[in-house]
């Protein structure tokens, strides 16, 4: 008799979840853009409008939010007006400084 095994159902595990505060969700910013990657920049974007609500950054905005959504998807490619104009709904901004020398 073949012996029973019992299959874990696993969940996704969605970030924008944990970001409840704006605290929390400049810490994600932060550690996004010390990665330099813009990829990976536009994907954590994504994930902050998430957590405020993406009917409510495409009404701050003006962009629909299937624009959104596809603009921040896995394959999204976001132009610099929609990367701001997202990051200014969101309250998180950008701030250049000199590098430091190791």
């Amino acid at each position: 008799m073949a012996k029973k095994t019992r299959l874990e159902k696993w969940t996704a595990y969605d970030p924008a979840e944990d970001l409840g505060s704006d605290e929390a969700i400049a810490v994600f910013m932060a550690e996004a853009f010390q990665t330099s990657d813009a990829a990976y920049i536009a994907h954590a974007l994504g994930v902050v409008a998430r957590a405020k609500g993406m009917a409510q950054i495409a009404g701050q905005t003006g962009l629909s939010r299937e624009q959104l959504y596809r603009s921040f998807s896995e394959k999204g490619n976001p132009t610099l007006k929609t990367t701001l104009a997202v990051m200014n709904a969101l309250g998180v901004q950008l701030t250049a400084k000199i590098p430091t020398a190791a």
